[in-house]
């Protein structure tokens, strides 16, 4: 089953994107998308340019961390 959620999500896991904050999820994490796949970034907000890593991929979602780089 992995290796079909890996064909279905754009991202994988390590991945490094520059992404935009489009919203924010109920638990306060700042919402990106890739290819209309979502990714929750926590620390973030609403139009963050931000640089993010992807830490773990679901079947409908991933959560990413700011990479290092940002300022």
């Amino acid at each position: 089953m992995f290796t079909e959620q890996e064909k279905i999500a754009p991202v994988s896991e390590g991945g490094v994107h520059d992404v935009t904050i489009e919203g924010v999820a109920r638990k306060g994490d700042g919402i990106a998308r890739i290819q209309g796949f979502v990714i929750f970034v926590p620390g973030t907000k609403i139009g963050d340019h931000v640089k993010i890593k992807i830490e773990r991929v679901m079947q409908k979602f991933a959560i990413a961390t700011l990479d290092g780089t940002n300022q």
